[in-house]
């Protein structure tokens, strides 16, 4: 069920609202003991994402504890390389691995586009599920990762401190590095408009590395292809809104990736200040964020001081409450609840 009067769709929309919308990112996840049973149940990481049922199930565990006003769409980012052909895998305990692409012969083997949607298609399952079974007041937000994010797993294999390898590739061979960027934004186009027919309410891009780009990298490889990922969606569903995330960009970043890319809502780290963002991006769109994720290890007066801190400084205009970073595992589920009383009051 879609409707307009969804807390998040209207701070997307520019408004003001007393209380601010809330969601975590990362709210599905091991923090929660519940998750950590569903997953046993699925075997592994990649079978929980590609299982409708039980990721639908995860999915709403957030939304039945806390009564977010969002659910989003449990899966990874890096599903979109791996149905573009790259092989994918994960090492318990120290994260995602692919098969590399660092030269023209390792793109080549990669399948266009178009032939995404075979392997995504549980993905689509989900989010269909997902439409009936949320509550009429919760938002549902699916997502990608951006063109540059992905690309960096892509060349290197795993994650990287400082995404060097992708850094090297578009020193060293600039025709494979852009082909790879102009494959990854329609692919990534054509999963957030299939996640959008599927029922998605609002869609999310992940730059997650953006910080590692600098000066004119930054707007060639991040704003640039999150601005044409846009404009695609706003050819099929004009009225969906988008949130970005450059994870560590510049103060300069930030305002140009606002003001070029055409997102609704912009969604900032823990480093940023929120005086300054209020000031410089929140007359522009709508901020999400952006909480240390740390305090909801912590805990006590501290973090309801700051969660307090922040509604504040954002109460001026369109607000989404949420973390700089996602929740990690070592969280107490008892602080997210704290944490949900200090903003909603």
């Amino acid at each position: 069920m879609k409707t307009k009067d969804k807390l998040l769709l209207r701070a997307l929309a520019g408004e003001t609202l007393p209380t601010p919308p809330i969601w975590m990112m990362r709210q599905a996840g091991r923090y929660l003991p519940e998750y950590r049973e569903t997953r046993a149940k699925a075997g592994d990481f990649l079978s929980l994402c590609y299982n409708p049922e039980l990721a639908t199930e995860v999915t709403l565990q957030p939304i039945r504890r806390y009564g977010f006003d969002a659910a989003i769409l449990f899966a990874d980012i890096l599903l979109v390389p791996q149905a573009l052909g790259a092989d994918l895998w994960f090492v318990q305990g120290e994260g995602p691995r692919l098969s590399t692409v660092q030269n023209a012969a390792d793109f080549a083997k990669l399948k266009p586009a178009s032939d995404i949607h075979e392997t995504l298609s549980p993905i689509y399952e989900t989010v269909a599920n997902l439409t009936e079974a949320l509550p009429k007041e919760t938002a549902l937000i699916g997502f990608a990762g951006a063109p540059w994010t992905v690309a960096t797993y892509m060349i290197a294999g795993r994650g990287t401190p400082d995404q060097a390898p992708a850094l090297k590739l578009i020193k060293d061979e600039p025709e494979v590095f852009d082909s790879l960027i102009e494959l990854l934004v329609e692919a990534t186009s054509a999963y957030l408009i299939a996640q959008i027919k599927a029922g998605a309410e609002v869609v999310k891009l992940f730059d997650s590395w953006a910080g590692a780009l600098e000066g004119y990298l930054f707007a060639k490889y991040c704003t640039r292809p999150t601005a044409r990922i846009i404009a695609k969606i706003r050819e099929r569903y004009p009225d969906i809104p988008v949130i970005g995330f450059p994870r560590g960009a510049t103060e300069g970043g930030y305002i140009g990736y606002t003001e070029n890319t055409g997102v609704q809502g912009i969604a900032i780290d823990s480093s940023v200040d929120a005086n300054w963002a209020a000031e410089n991006l929140q007359g522009k769109a709508c901020v999400q964020g952006n909480l240390d994720q740390s305090l909801l290890v912590t805990g006590g007066d501290k973090l309801i001081s700051e969660t307090k801190r922040i509604v504040e400084v954002f109460s001026g205009g369109p607000h989404i409450f949420n973390l700089g970073h996602g929740i990690t595992p070592d969280a107490d589920p008892k602080n997210v609840e704290i944490m949900i009383k200090a903003v909603r009051g």
